[in-house]
């Protein structure tokens, strides 16, 4: 059966909200080398950020330039009147700055949350009256004529980003299965080779198999060929070279305003690894980078996220530059010193956690720029397993984020009560919920590695706190959590790690810390679960879609066992003064049977 494709769910609301970071406070407080030093990789970052529109999908790198150019040839005024006078309505036009600006904000025609494919939501031939109208015209007509089909296609495969025939993809051919992937891993993983900051692309002739495997460098060096029984394996340099060139280049010059040593080998690393193509450099910067402590201007640059390539492998270009919020990040100083006794509360023993809590650098910044398909609210990097659990890592919160995510004037599915409450301390329990989710969720728990030589990271005695038996499954050397776990690694790490910030949240010292004491504990309390709730009864379940299934690995949906829902069944939501204390209940329940709270529905 083939599902009809309903366009309203692929155009952006014309009340869609506009709204902007406070940034003025947080930059005037930097000094004017700590600012060039921002602005040099900033450039670097939107340079970067161009890369994303390549692995989103072939027409968002033209519709860009297209965009680009429109944008910047004339105000919006006064395209306006001159569609206007042209018999356009506003909101037709207002429907073609809305979908510039999701073009815009999600580098890309596919958004950055659930990897649906945006359309304009005007006519395919008035856009193009309408863009005639405009002064850039003469530059961008060949442009529109290469991708105007593209941009309104919503056939088969192209209502979202995925493996063919249910979605595209960039990061991979057309023709490129899940068992080609696993192939090219498993080899990869033999030559102590990592996916992050490379692509995919198979050919086949006389039954042999041709993996190219395209590295991003400026640097176009020989290929590697290998063979390997009927495959071959070759590695190719100089993928988006041009714009990787330019990011080195954008971040030498912002070596001569690096306050500390650490900085300036942090950034030599990353220009090493942006020409030549070596992963192993881009760890070596960021090892120096998780050393480099209290920063007064943070930065986080390459390719970082695996959400959206359909292996969960290959990783989004993405950079930051953002300063300091020094009261925030006192909080959250005083919740890394005591990360160690909350992490003792947690539903499983303490040999499933590292052998030592490495204290992590947890800062609250405000962002000046942020290149990719979004922007998070929170963040745990690197995500290079081989540094995160053994040198250490760091948390980011993003502290002018969190109130700009809460723009909208509406809240369906709640009582009038319940929405009152949320809009009252929705910002301060989402700023509890990131800090927690990241310090203690991203950052505990232990990945058990058998070596080559067979000895173990674990003790003989421990067991599976699910099976109470010695567990039956390790990482082998050159396995990493994303290479495991696939397309569902990125879900299972954030439902996770939202887990143990719900669990955690009900603790009254992990309130205090953030300056909620007493009944107003109780109210932040309840509104974190209860925004949970809402979000995936809300805007979670936009993020499913038939045939495909979940869109976001932090909106996926497990069904919880049997026993769970009991439990759930006794909170009471109804705004009685019992409420907080079932949430302690089930808290305290999970602690006493060992609960595995990694499979909690998020």
């Amino acid at each position: 059966m083939t599902l009809s494709v309903d366009k309203a769910q692929h155009v952006l609301p014309l009340d869609q909200p506009f709204v902007k970071l406070e940034i003025q406070a947080a930059f005037n407080g930097l000094t004017d080398r700590e600012r060039l030093y921002a602005h040099h990789i900033s450039k670097a970052s939107w340079v970067g950020g161009l890369i994303t529109l390549i692995q989103t999908s072939p027409e968002s790198g033209p519709l860009f330039v297209l965009l680009h150019k429109v944008l910047s040839c004339e105000k919006p005024e006064q395209l306006m009147q001159s569609a206007i006078k042209a018999g356009f309505s506003g909101d037709e036009v207002k429907a073609f700055y809305v979908y510039a600006a999701g073009v815009i904000a999600n580098s890309g025609n596919y958004k950055g949350f659930g990897d649906t494919k945006i359309i304009p939501d005007i006519d395919p031939n008035r856009l193009e009256q309408l863009l005639s109208l405009s002064l850039s015209w003469p530059s961008i007509s060949a442009i529109w004529n290469s991708i105007k089909h593209a941009i309104y296609d919503l056939g088969p495969g192209k209502t979202c980003l995925g493996y063919h025939p249910q979605g595209c993809s960039t990061y991979i051919s057309k023709n490129v299965t899940p068992e080609d992937t696993t192939s090219v891993q498993n080899w990869m993983k033999s030559r102590k080779l990592e996916c992050y900051n490379t692509r995919l692309f198979k050919t086949e002739k006389n039954n042999k198999v041709f993996y190219e495997i395209r590295m991003a460098s400026e640097e176009k060096k020989d290929p590697e060929v290998f063979e390997d029984g009927d495959a071959t394996y070759c590695i190719t340099y100089g993928d988006y070279s041009s714009l990787m060139g330019q990011v080195a280049k954008n971040l030498e010059a912002a070596v001569q305003f690096a306050a500390n040593d650490m900085e300036r080998n942090m950034l030599e690393s990353y220009v090493s690894s942006f020409k030549t193509g070596s992963l192993d450099d881009h760890k070596k910067g960021s090892r120096y980078w998780i050393q480099d402590k209290g920063p007064a201007v943070e930065t986080y640059i390459g390719f970082i996220e695996t959400y959206r390539d359909p292996a969960g492998v290959r990783a989004e270009f993405e950079g930051f530059v953002a300063a300091v919020n020094r009261e925030m990040s006192r909080k959250f100083t005083t919740l890394v010193s005591n990360a160690e006794s909350f992490l003792k509360l947690l539903p499983w023993t303490r040999e499933l956690e590292k052998d030592e809590f490495l204290k992590p650098d947890f800062t609250s910044l405000d962002v000046l720029t942020f290149a990719g398909s979004g922007i998070p609210a929170g963040i745990n990097i690197p995500n290079y397993d081989d540094i995160r659990q053994t040198e250490g890592f760091k948390n980011v919160s993003l502290g002018n984020v969190i109130p700009a995510s809460y723009q909208q004037s509406v809240t369906p599915f709640l009582s009038q009560s319940d929405a009152d409450l949320l809009q009252k301390w929705r910002v301060h329990s989402f700023e509890l919920q990131v800090g927690l989710h990241e310090l203690l969720g991203h950052g505990s728990g232990k990945l058990l590695q058998k070596a080559a030589d067979g000895t173990t990271n674990y003790p003989p005695t421990l067991l599976d706190p699910l099976t109470g038996k010695p567990p039956t499954s390790w990482y082998e050397p050159g396995d990493t959590y994303d290479t495991l776990f696939g397309p569902l690694s990125s879900t299972y790490e954030e439902c996770r790690a939202e887990a143990v910030g719900l669990y955690l949240s009900v603790e009254p010292e992990v309130l205090k810390i953030f300056g909620h004491e007493g009944s107003q504990a109780e109210e932040v309390l309840y509104v974190n679960w209860l925004s949970l709730i809402w979000g995936g009864a809300g805007r979670g379940l936009e993020l499913w879609e038939p045939g495909r299934g979940w869109l976001q690995a932090h909106a996926q949906v497990k069904p919880a066992p049997h026993d769970a829902t009991n439990t759930f069944q006794r909170w009471r939501l109804d705004g009685s003064s019992h409420r907080v204390a079932d949430f302690r209940t089930l808290r305290y329940e999970c602690r006493a049977s060992n609960a595995n709270v990694g499979t909690c529905s998020g």
